[in-house]
């Protein structure tokens, strides 16, 4: 099985440069860059989100699948790949979502819709709650969503869980945490494929964008942003059924708190849009079908 993952590979990474090249975008004065990569053609822009673990590439299976119907863009988040990092040594979800804005001024684009997974969501929330009219998406889904530890009773959760990830990264560096990655972030069922796609995302972490978001992963909320979003922006929250990093019973809880739409999705662990790229996928253009009968 890893020998024909090995095989793959290559291909995989042939399909990345011709088909979802990146491309590096100067967004203000001082230099700052946002990473991020194109793929599809014509077509409403989907705007994808990664998580703390990943990168724009790890979009590629799903973004490949929505091609002949979008034009999809995934950027690498600040401190990720060749992305600056933030100036904040512990940002906020909100700090990232101004980046998200200002690289979309740059590009003059207004996305139909915005995916965020993991810790993306937490971003993609922020992002709705501030974002100005005519910068808002159509539609936002939130996959697997990062709630955060920043709501107030949840200070000794915060403190460990960035004890246990600061730890994790000092004693196994980049590489050791890549290769233990596919047992968390995938179902047990997951093939050899998806298992080596999440071990190269991983690989390509920044120790420092990885510190400054898992500072924001403990110290902020998804909640606040929520609260705060737009009605005439509809929310979806999906999560894969066999997710045991943001479990599915919590993220249909958040679902039901806000009054949103929940989406389970059949036989995925926690980077559902790798492993099920499908069905992601069919999530996706279910919304923007959506967006477009509205």
């Amino acid at each position: 099985m890893e020998q024909n993952s090995d095989r793959r590979q290559p291909a995989m990474l042939t399909r990345l440069a011709d088909t979802f090249a990146e491309t590096l975008s100067t967004v203000d004065a001082s230099g700052a860059q946002v990473a991020y990569r194109v793929g599809g053609g014509q077509g409403p822009v989907v705007l994808l989100l990664h998580g703390i673990s990943s990168g724009a590439a790890s979009w590629l299976p799903c973004a490949s699948l929505l091609a002949a119907h979008a034009r999809v863009i995934a950027w690498d988040a600040p401190g990720y790949g060749a992305s600056t990092p933030l100036a904040e040594r512990a940002p906020r979800a909100s700090d990232y979502a101004v980046r998200l804005q200002v690289l979309l001024r740059t590009l003059d684009l207004r996305p139909a819709l915005i995916v965020g997974h993991s810790l993306g969501a937490l971003m993609a929330a922020a992002y709705l709650a501030q974002a100005e009219p005519d910068w808002r998406p159509a539609r936002v889904l939130l996959a697997s969503p990062a709630q955060g530890y920043g709501a107030p009773g949840k200070e000794q959760k915060a403190a460990d869980v960035a004890r246990q990830r600061l730890e994790a990264l000092a004693t196994l560096g980049v590489s050791g945490l890549a290769e233990r990655g596919p047992a968390r972030l995938l179902s047990p069922d997951a093939d050899a494929g998806a298992r080596e796609w999440v071990r190269w995302n991983m690989n390509r972490l920044n120790p420092d964008g990885y510190r400054q978001a898992v500072a924001m992963l403990c110290g902020d909320d998804i909640g606040a942003y929520l609260a705060r979003r737009h009605d005439d922006v509809p929310v979806e929250i999906g999560c894969g059924t066999r997710d045991v990093v943001t479990p599915p019973i919590g993220a249909e809880a958040l679902a039901q708190r806000f009054g949103l739409p929940f989406t389970p999705i059949p036989d995925a662990g926690h980077a559902c849009y790798i492993e099920q790229a499908a069905t992601v996928a069919r999530w996706i253009r279910a919304a923007l079908d959506q967006r477009s009968a509205s």
